[in-house]
């Protein structure tokens, strides 16, 4: 892959952290008021303040966030790559929970049934890939294409690098996402999340967009 193009001071790219789509305490007692405001306000804040700091240093140029991920994997800066990756995880992860419970309807709904047999043995085979996964990371419900699959990526791994994967749903198993509320229980924390934060209804346009019916979710563009 290219090396990025350079880019003049006065040109650096600058991205914003997104605020949270819900109040602090709108997802409690899954997750806390107190959680959020560490997660968001203090762990999804550096890597954002990182990622516009190395950029700036490496006369970085991109249009948007997606594609400082992709060419910072394919060039190598691992710095970058694990920052930006991050606070792109970061934000999708905020906009997979709602408080308002949902079910999967429609196109979803039937490749959910048609892939797995129904949401409950998803949901199985959801917790059970991030409960099994060695270390920190995050687990995925993709599309590819039409076809649902179940992943987990380690540390800033995200399923945007690969061309033709739209991710649906994240859920992070990082402990400091669940370690105030859940302790060290990783699977009771999944086992909530699924049944109670997952939100189907921005599940549902993400599967729409894979179809090509629509854009995926993208992070804020840079100021």
């Amino acid at each position: 892959m290219a090396e990025p193009a350079p880019a003049r001071r006065d040109e650096a790219v600058l991205f914003a952290l997104p605020p949270l789509p819900y109040a602090a305490g709108a997802l409690a007692p899954v997750l806390s008021a107190e959680t959020l405001e560490i997660h968001h306000g203090r762990h999804h804040a550096r890597y954002v303040e990182t990622l516009n700091r190395l950029l700036a240093e490496q006369n970085f140029s991109a249009h948007r966030l997606e594609e400082v991920v992709r060419i910072a994997l394919g060039c190598g800066a691992k710095g970058l790559f694990d920052n930006a990756a991050q606070a792109w995880n970061h934000a999708f992860f905020w906009e997979s929970m709602s408080a308002a419970p949902s079910a999967p309807a429609g196109a979803l709904g039937a490749a959910i049934t048609a892939g797995f047999g129904g949401l409950d043995a998803l949901g199985r085979r959801f917790v059970a890939e991030g409960t099994g996964h060695f270390g920190s990371g995050w687990v995925w419900l993709i599309a590819k294409r039409d076809r649902l699959e179940v992943i987990s990526t380690h540390d800033a791994g995200s399923p945007i690098v690969e061309d033709g994967v739209t991710p649906l749903l994240a859920c992070d198993v990082w402990e400091h996402a669940y370690y105030i509320d859940h302790r060290q229980d990783r699977a009771g924390w999944l086992t909530a999340w699924w049944t109670t934060l997952a939100n189907w209804r921005f599940a549902e346009r993400q599967y729409a967009a894979a179809l090509g019916r629509g854009e995926p979710w993208r992070y804020p563009a840079p100021r």
